[in-house]
């Protein structure tokens, strides 16, 4: 999160506070802190709109309906809202600029984008005749954390869904949509507050995400989607080098019931100690975890082309080398009381002894996952 202080000691209203997007900006806001933020809900006081208003120096007016049971409700709910506080801070003199989160169906022709654009409207008329700024974002599906599934979201649905072991329905696997990352989000808006919105030519004129805006199909969304629960059983990481994929997957995360945020691992037990593998992926290799009791030495071993690094975390380790056809050996001590990380170069044969009276855990992270077929691991002792 950046550190944006051109703003401190403003008063900032924000209507559809509890919304999806109200609470991430809200929170992003509070977590920052300097300034006075103005909540308007649907459980707040309708009285309170007018005083707010006119106390407000920035206002988000995030606030619309979205699937109301009469049609009639999209245009009371977002035409007639916006009039009604355009008016408010009309009345009370206010120049504060007005942030208003509109839609991409507000290009289509049926109820809901009709009266997000009759809102549009609104707000830049606002702006003709007061002054104030009216700085309006046609958003794409935004996807994140605290988004309401089964509503207006396809990625907050299958999330829940998958999350909680439920189905998910593609109808057509080709169809294309955009999405936009709530964090992302916010981080425009916050560039809005702070006078760096870019805007169209045109006056009036719409403001521009100053994000990555995600194109991809339905089909893979899903598949995405079911990796991260498959991921558990594979121990497969997600690319995090893809940046869709690394938001859906934070995404993801956030719709775990609270009963199975952990998961089990299998431990490879015996009279020695265990090996357990915690984390793979092609792109980075391994991370497994070694417990070894007083006295065990592991490993005496070496490898061709898989390295490995070595983390003892409790307990005394010795780590020992010998260059394969060669006779001179290399000891390092280890401990988990100063972290060290030990290199495990290719070509060296290598052990690690439990020294220590306790337990020995180790870390260790490999090159590459381990594939029975080809495991590039030859025994012979140090």
């Amino acid at each position: 999160m950046e550190n944006r202080s051109d703003y401190k000691g403003k008063t900032l209203l924000i209507t559809g506070a509890d919304g999806f997007i109200g609470k991430n900006l809200a929170a992003r806001l509070r977590a920052i802190g300097g300034h006075e933020v103005l909540a308007f809900d649907v459980d707040t006081p309708p009285e309170r709109l007018e005083a707010y208003a006119a106390r407000a120096d920035f206002v988000f007016h995030l606030a619309g309906v979205n699937r109301p049971k009469d049609p009639a409700e999209f245009y009371a709910g977002n035409r007639g809202f916006t009039e009604h506080l355009l008016t408010l801070l009309e009345r009370a003199g206010s120049k504060a600029p007005v942030l208003v989160t509109s839609s991409i169906q507000a290009e289509l022709d049926n109820d809901y984008g009709k009266s997000k654009r009759e809102a549009e409207a609104l707000v830049f008329a606002h702006e003709q005749k007061t002054g104030a700024p009216a700085l309006v974002y046609r958003l794409p599906g935004v996807f994140g954390k605290w988004c309401r599934p089964s509503y207006n979201s396809v990625v907050a649905t299958f999330c829940h869904n998958v999350a909680h072991g439920l189905p998910i329905e593609v109808r057509d696997p080709a169809y294309r949509l955009p999405l936009v990352y709530i964090d992302d989000v916010v981080d425009c808006f916050l560039d809005a507050l702070e006078g760096r919105a870019p805007r169209d030519c045109s006056i009036p004129g719409f403001c521009h995400l100053t994000c990555d805006v995600y194109e991809t199909t339905l089909g893979a969304l899903a598949r995405t989607i079911e990796s991260f629960r498959d991921s558990r059983a594979s121990l497969a990481v997600p690319d995090m080098g893809d940046a869709l994929t690394r938001k859906l997957y934070a995404a993801y995360l956030s719709y775990l019931p609270t009963d199975g945020f952990s998961y089990p691992l299998e431990m490879h037990a015996d009279a020695r100690g265990s090996f357990t593998e915690f984390l793979r992926t092609p792109e980075r290799g391994q991370v497994s975890v070694n417990i070894a009791r007083p006295g065990v030495v592991k490993g005496n071993h070496w490898h061709d082309t898989k390295n490995e690094k070595f983390l003892v975390v409790r307990g005394e380790g010795l780590i020992r080398f010998r260059r394969v056809g060669a006779d001179e050996v290399t000891e390092y001590r280890v401990s988990g009381e100063r972290l060290t990380v030990v290199d495990i170069p290719t070509g060296y044969t290598h052990s690690i002894e439990n020294v220590g009276e306790g337990e020995l855990v180790t870390v260790m992270w490999a090159s590459e996952p381990f594939d029975p077929e080809h495991p590039d691991t030859f025994y012979e002792k140090v």
